[in-house]
């Protein structure tokens, strides 16, 4: 099987879909890997990694993707670039289509390739094993970053997040104690902030509050809930969402105006259309706005400021489902792994994924297995 991997073209973006441990791995099991020059370099690995990992380097993005007959990106290809997909070309990549805009996904349907979203791959337990890798890490950025937002250089209040002796720690409250949320909640005790975990499931609330290893307070997420623990926030961070559907929008601009001037929301969920109304996509170096006197900070890829570590946890991830794509071919790796079938958004320009369907009034496709493989 012949495997693409394109340098990832968005801003600021340093991760690459696939290390050269996994590279080698593909190469050993007699597949072609086609990997553009200088793809590794923000996550600190050079072309001559990959090249003693049996890939084969070339000199420009479009070569990458016309010869995969499987693309690995991080990020799926810009709407611009959907004329270089070929039919029957299967991208696994985030794609977040169910935020896409309608006309970028008719004219990604038109094209027959086959979508993967890395975001959508779903385990038989409902865990989503390479969002999770992602949402850990990102968990784990969140309260270092939120630290840095609240002090003064970076147009904080002035607050250390641990507080002082004699002085109190800040109050961090997340919205959310999914993988992201929890991941963001334990490195946060760790700093020494208060912590508030708020969630519309008591069984995640309860799982929150034995598994975190300190002191936290939870609390159902109801909008009196949400209001007090607004008002007494310092650092806010969205991690709120529904997978393969848009992040569900728990704070409205009016909401704002009971939180304490200069305090920070993070907007982590902001991937999928963000769960505070004046949330918007930014990025680095200028990652944040202010919107009623608070900061917001709603970097999508935040992941991408720790790419080694990041790139290493995606090849983990994704591995596996890729090396079956490649050995078995699409169709029967489809047809064996129910996790990937989750996962396909289109598979040869038909939507075959219900939320997606549901999102744009488009026809749903369910696929079709062969006889013997339902389930």
């Amino acid at each position: 099987m012949q495997i693409g991997i394109p340098k990832e073209s968005r801003a600021r973006e340093r991760r690459v879909a696939i290390g050269p441990s996994g590279v080698r791995a593909l190469v050993q099991q007699g597949h072609r890997v086609w990997f553009e020059t200088g793809a590794g370099a923000g996550a600190g690995f050079a072309d001559s990694d990959y090249q003693s990992a049996g890939a084969t380097v070339v000199f420009g993005r479009m070569e990458a993707i016309l010869r995969g007959e499987i693309l690995a990106c991080v990020h799926a290809p810009e709407p611009a670039e959907y004329e270089l997909l070929q039919p029957g070309q299967a991208v696994v990549a985030f794609w977040l289509l169910p935020t896409a805009r309608s006309a970028d996904l008719a004219a990604l349907r038109s094209r027959g390739v086959t979508a993967i979203g890395l975001e959508a791959i779903e385990e038989d337990d409902g865990s989503a094993p390479v969002l999770t890798a992602m949402s850990e890490i990102a968990g784990g950025l969140a309260p270092i970053v939120g630290a840095g937002l609240l002090l003064n250089e970076f147009g904080g209040k002035g607050m250390l997040l641990g507080g002082a002796t004699g002085v109190p720690q800040a109050q961090f409250v997340v919205l959310g104690a999914g993988v992201l949320g929890c991941a963001a909640a334990r490195g946060a005790l760790g700093l020494g902030a208060h912590v508030t975990v708020l969630d519309t499931s008591i069984a995640r609330l309860r799982a929150a509050a034995t598994g975190l290893g300190g002191p936290v307070t939870t609390m159902l997420s109801t909008q009196p809930n949400l209001e007090k623990a607004l008002g007494y926030a310092d650092l806010v961070l969205g991690a709120a969402a529904v997978r393969g559907q848009r992040a569900p929008q728990l704070v409205s601009r009016e909401m704002l105006s009971g939180m304490k001037p200069r305090s920070v929301v993070m907007d982590l969920s902001i991937d999928m259309g963000g769960c505070f109304e004046t949330s918007r996509p930014t990025a680095f170096p200028d990652a944040t706005y202010v919107v009623d006197e608070i900061t917001h900070f709603c970097v999508p890829n935040l992941p991408s400021i720790a790419a080694r570590t990041a790139t290493l946890a995606l090849t983990n991830a994704q591995l596996p489902f890729l090396e079956r794509m490649a050995g078995a071919g699409l169709e029967n790796a489809l047809a064996a792994r129910p996790e990937l079938r989750r996962g396909a958004y289109l598979h040869r320009g038909r939507c075959v994924h219900e939320s997606l369907a549901r999102a744009h009034g488009i026809p749903h496709e369910p696929l079709a297995l062969p006889a013997g493989r339902e389930g």
